[in-house]
C-alpha cells in the first residue's frame, strides 16, 4: 500500500529565505511523503542568493522556486493543504487567506538570516545557522507517525515542534 503523500505550505512575510529553505528541505527529508510548497504575505519578488545556496546543498532543483504570493494557494484548483506552517513572526500575526480544507497549522519562529547585515561570510554563517534550525525541526516532523495520530495530536505535536529548541 502506498503512503499519502500531505501537501505542507510554509509561509513567511517576503517568501525570500525561511520558507524557501523550509519548502525544500521538507521536499527532500520528507522523501515522498511530503509535497511542500512556499508563499509569503508580501513577496519580495526574489530568492535570496544564500538561501538558493542552502537548497543547492541538499539538491533541491531550483529552477522552480520563486518569491510568491500565499493567495495563490487560496485560489480554486490549488493543491489542498494538509498543513499550514508560518516560519516567521510577521506571518503568523497577519489574517491569513481561508484556506480550503481547514489545515492542521503551526507556527515555527526562525531569526530572519536576510536580515543579516555585513560581509557576505557573516550573512552566509547567518543562513548555515538558520537552515540547521529549520532541519531540527523538519526532522522531527517528517518522523512523526501521521497515520497513527488523530488530529488533534497532530496539531499537538506541530505546536510542540515549534517550540523545541532549534540551538546548536
Amino acid at each position: 500500500m502506498t503512503e499519502r503523500t500531505y501537501n505542507v505550505l510554509v509561509l513567511c512575510t517576503g517568501n525570500s529565505a525561511r520558507s524557501i529553505m523550509a519548502e525544500a528541505l521538507l521536499s527532500t527529508m520528507g522523501k515522498g511523503r511530503f509535497r511542500a510548497y512556499s508563499a509569503g504575505s508580501h513577496p519580495t519578488g526574489t530568492v535570496n542568493p544564500f538561501a538558493i545556496e542552502k537548497v543547492q546543498s541538499v539538491n533541491y532543483p531550483i529552477e522552480n522556486l520563486r518569491s510568491k504570493s500565499w493567495d495563490e494557494y487560496a485560489q480554486p484548483g490549488a493543491p489542498k493543504m494538509d498543513f499550514v506552517i508560518t516560519v516567521c513572526d510577521n506571518a503568523a500575526g497577519e489574517v491569513c487567506p481561508v484556506w480550503p480544507g481547514q489545515p492542521i497549522s503551526a507556527h515555527w519562529r526562525f531569526e530572519d538570516p536576510a536580515a543579516v547585515e555585513g560581509s557576505d561570510e557573516v550573512k552566509r554563517r547567518a543562513f548555515d545557522t538558520t537552515f540547521r534550525h529549520i532541519m531540527n525541526r523538519v526532522q522531527l516532523f517528517v518522523n512523526l507517525p501521521l497515520k497513527m495520530l488523530d488530529q488533534t495530536a497532530i496539531q499537538r505535536e506541530l505546536a510542540h515542534i515549534g517550540k523545541t529548541d532549534v540551538a546548536d
